[in-house]
């Protein structure tokens, strides 16, 4: 069992003491048990130790009273138990006589007892205090969790209100250009807020790419009607997601993707496929490649020449997240649209 854990349960099982309390009769009852435990351990054992040690098995018993039954239990069980070991071990034995050695005896006896009942003391109450302190962050942490969670649904559904206030713009529009750009930006709006939920987590950590990329491609292909288009996303990294990194990197790929069913595959095409790769690199560098198998580029096509308002965004982003985007002709058919960027930490 790992160290940790092994404090872990420590800790908590510490903290269920002193028990519930049992009332002054209790605390009396504790007391008297617990000396004449001692006693008779003290008497058991006064043929095999050597003279003196009069509270050797006293300690103990005002240690454990104290621990488990709290402070009173813990002064009435010191108070019993040395009226016992000054009658019975203390010389002379058997009387309450205070001869000079006697009285440094029972004075040494008086500060560590009290000693060790100050030490419970303090750290129950500081168990005490933890477990408030523990039980109230507990309760923030379930608050902050439901108003992130609340927040990120109404940010998404304003971003789905804005997409839909743009598709009714468009029907009003007779200009060609005008109702595609609109298209565009209701386009990208929504898939902003379909995964804005899925982007971030309350904690701050960061999301495994793999994972990220195999919903993020499903949900951009349904929502852009390609029923018949089949997608296959590989790779094997451990590599996470900055989740500052979640809305660019989204962006990028999605706009790839969405390019790819949009421009790469012919009206008449069956065997419409996407493949997204994630390709570790040297230099703490990953790859995300998107390829499909549809016409390809057109002729003489080239990204930093194209007026394409989605292949622009994709560059800018790429550059924001420190990397690069390309877009190039597949190595059989199709094209292939490769965005590197820098591994950030989660």
């Amino acid at each position: 069992m790992p160290d940790q854990q092994v404090t872990e349960i420590g800790g908590r099982w510490t903290e269920r003491f002193p028990m519930t309390r049992i009332g002054f009769a209790g605390d009396v009852l504790v007391a008297l048990t617990a000396c004449a435990l001692a006693t008779v351990v003290r008497s058991a054992l006064d043929d095999q130790l050597p003279p003196g040690f009069p509270f050797l098995s006293y300690f103990p018993a005002v240690i454990l009273a104290a621990f488990v039954f709290g402070t009173r239990a813990g002064i009435m069980t010191a108070l019993t138990c040395g009226l016992a070991a000054w009658y019975w071990f203390v010389p002379p034995a058997r009387s309450f006589m205070l001869e000079h050695n006697a009285r440094i005896a029972m004075g040494f006896y008086a500060f560590i007892t009290a000693t060790e009942i100050a030490l419970v003391h303090w750290m129950q109450r500081a168990n005490r205090l933890l477990v408030a302190s523990r039980e109230a962050n507990a309760r923030l942490a379930q608050t902050r969790e439901l108003l992130f969670r609340e927040l990120q649904h109404r940010v998404s559904n304003n971003l789905q209100m804005v997409a839909a206030l743009l598709t009714v713009q468009r029907r009003q529009l007779q200009d060609e250009n005008a109702r595609a750009a609109l298209d565009e930006a209701a386009r990208r709006l929504q898939t902003v807020g379909r995964i804005s939920r899925q982007l971030y987590d309350p904690s701050g950590s960061g999301q495994k790419l793999e994972t990220f990329l195999r919903d993020l491609a499903r949900d951009v292909i349904d929502s852009s009607g390609g029923a018949q288009i089949t997608h296959e996303v590989t790779g094997h990294s451990d590599a996470s997601m900055a989740p500052e990194a979640a809305i660019p990197l989204a962006l990028v790929v999605a706009e790839s993707i969405a390019n790819a069913i949009e421009h790469g595959f012919s009206d008449d095409q069956t065997d419409r496929k996407l493949w997204i790769r994630l390709q570790p690199m040297a230099d703490q560098r990953m790859a995300v490649e998107i390829e499909d198998n549809g016409r390809g580029l057109p002729a003489g096509f080239s990204l930093a020449g194209s007026d394409s308002l989605g292949l622009k965004i994709a560059t800018m982003l790429a550059g924001q997240l420190g990397g690069t985007f390309t877009l190039l002709p597949a190595t059989s058919r199709g094209a292939l649209a490769r965005l590197e960027l820098p591994l950030q930490p989660a």
